[in-house]
């Protein structure tokens, strides 16, 4: 059975990002147009497939929104309680529904019908206008927070960002930095002294050995800019991964601000009820000591 709600908050309604924009004389005219809704645990709310004709804000209980995998089992996509909502688009669209909504505490919801939201945009084309300016934003700002997957590996963004060149330099500034690099240099200048010392009769690099004496200095020139390029490779890959990092804070950051949106939601409209239970708790403590007999 359906009624008027009056316990639904003005924040509660813009709590719906739809909404968000709505000043208070807007929002306190499309409360007017909800109702309340009481539904039984166990309670199919509705299914897959059903036609879209209403958006639910919880005022108490609990949803599931299931689907069903290729196998035939129900998946749990969310469980939803008081000051969330669900079936906004429906508002818009009008399309089928894409999950099963499964009622599993007695729950208490505020609706809102199609057809009444439609009649509410219909009546001032402002309130339409910024409806759709929020709903815009909202989705801008979706669109480049998730225009890549924000967690990603440094060494793989970075590998697929080098080129061959880069991959190159790589290589070669870590075997000029290592022991095998060192080995293989002591054993080539070991031999190319013994070759011209002792071996051959006539030296192609006689003493004092100029020839080495300039190999090596080419080799060291042209070691040195590949090391400096590795290094300024291993710089941008160190600017990457703090872009990363900045990335994933900004996800963080503006998913603890949404929690904290809902905190405030639930704040709002448990926070005087929890009051004023409180209250009601202490006027009837009050009123049986008050009826106690005086010893």
């Amino acid at each position: 059975m359906a009624d008027q709600s009056s316990e639904m908050t003005l924040e509660a309604i813009r709590s719906v990002p739809l909404f968000s924009s709505l000043d208070d004389q807007a929002a306190t005219e499309l409360r007017r147009l909800l109702t309340t809704s009481q539904t039984r645990a166990g309670t199919r709310l509705f299914r897959k497939g059903d036609s879209g004709d209403a958006l639910y804000l919880i005022e108490s209980g609990r949803v599931r929104i299931i689907i069903k995998d290729e196998d035939g089992h129900e998946v749990t996509l969310a469980e939803l309680a008081q000051g969330d909502f669900f079936g906004e688009m429906a508002l818009i669209d009008g399309r089928k529904r894409s999950a099963d909504a499964h009622v599993f505490e007695d729950a208490r919801f505020s609706v809102l019908s199609r057809d009444d939201f439609l009649s509410f945009v219909h009546s001032s084309p402002d309130i339409a206008l910024k409806m759709l300016a929020a709903l815009t934003d909202r989705l801008r700002r979706t669109d480049e927070l998730l225009r890549g997957r924000v967690s990603r590996n440094a060494n793989e963004e970075d590998r697929a960002r080098s080129t061959v060149a880069d991959r190159a330099a790589d290589r070669i500034a870590a075997f000029g930095g290592s022991w095998t690099f060192i080995a293989l240099s002591s054993v080539m200048i070991i031999v190319w002294i013994l070759l011209n010392s002792y071996i051959l009769l006539t030296g192609f690099d006689p003493v004092p050995y100029q020839l080495l004496g300039l190999v090596l200095a080419v080799i060291a020139g042209v070691q040195a800019p590949i090391i400096m390029m590795s290094q300024n490779r291993q710089s941008e890959k160190d600017r990457l991964r703090a872009d990363l990092d900045f990335q994933v804070n900004l996800k963080n950051e503006l998913s603890l601000t949404e929690v904290l949106r809902r905190l405030d939601v639930l704040d709002s409209e448990r926070l005087p009820r929890l009051f004023e239970e409180q209250n009601s708790l202490i006027r009837e403590g009050g009123s049986q000591r008050s009826q106690l007999p005086s010893g």
